[in-house]
């Protein structure tokens, strides 16, 4: 009998063509690092993805990082769409970038916040902008987590965002309708299937809405993957149809599937 991850990819083999792998990038295509622009996709993950993309209707990135930060690392590999800034901001393959018109409005709070950070956190906090949403990291400090959990939550309602912990992190976004599961839900419209793969809590929106399609069509497959972590408990694992140990692993998977006749 074959590993579960690979009995799962040869149910869905058929249905490449018309299917969709949809992936975040911290934690599954790169490792967690302390310093978050340092982050870059461990090695032959994007020569994988490359083969995949001949074999997929829809090769995706669905990350939390800004288009700026995504397009240059994907620069050679112009068939994947880019969903920037959980979905607030995307590139789809062979098209321009287009920006969520009521996340731009909310660029100036969000600088507010920034500075605001600046004057009442310690100096060597990682204050991470990303112009549609703004992280601040703990990872060096996590002793800092419950004050830092709790100033932000009270920024938050001061400037009126929503704020989401993560990995090592809380994050800022603006108050509109736009996640991972809202990007999940409108690009597997049209496709037979998809495959979800992610880490962070944030994910589970985009598992939660592949689930909501199966459950409602039954000629939907989905699968739902999750890299482990060890930073935010175990509701991502626990939501998914099998997890991989680490974005390394993940590679080896992969490179395993793209040889693999669909």
């Amino acid at each position: 009998m074959l590993p579960s991850p690979h009995r799962h990819w040869e149910e869905f083999a058929p249905r490449m063509a018309t299917g969709g792998l949809f992936f975040d990038f911290d934690g599954v295509l790169a490792p967690i690092t302390p310093d978050p622009p340092a982050a870059r996709p461990v090695a032959g993950v994007v020569a994988a993805l490359a083969t995949l993309s001949r074999q997929v209707r829809t090769l995706a990135v669905v990350s939390g990082r800004p288009l700026d930060f995504l397009l240059p690392i994907f620069a050679e590999l112009p068939s994947i769409d880019l969903h920037g800034a959980y979905g607030m901001e995307h590139r789809l393959a062979g098209a321009t970038a287009v920006v969520h018109p009521a996340a731009e409005q909310w660029i100036p709070v969000l600088r507010a916040v920034i500075a605001l950070a600046r004057r009442e956190l310690p100096a060597d906090l990682t204050i991470e902008d990303k112009r549609l949403t703004v992280a601040l990291h703990y990872r060096r400090h996590p002793h800092l987590e419950a004050m830092i959990g709790d100033w932000a939550v009270a920024a938050g309602e001061r400037f009126g965002l929503r704020v989401h912990t993560a990995r090592m992190a809380v994050e800022f976004f603006p108050p509109i309708e736009r996640d991972k599961g809202t990007v999940l839900r409108d690009e597997t419209e049209k496709l037979d299937g998809a495959w979800f793969f992610g880490d962070d809590l944030a994910d589970l929106t985009a598992f939660r809405a592949l689930r909501s399609r199966s459950s409602t069509d039954p000629g939907f497959r989905d699968v739902c993957v999750a890299i482990f972590n060890p930073e935010t408990g175990t509701a991502v694992s626990e939501s998914a149809d099998f997890t991989l140990a680490s974005p390394e692993s993940l590679r080896d998977f992969l490179v395993q599937v793209a040889r693999t006749p669909s």
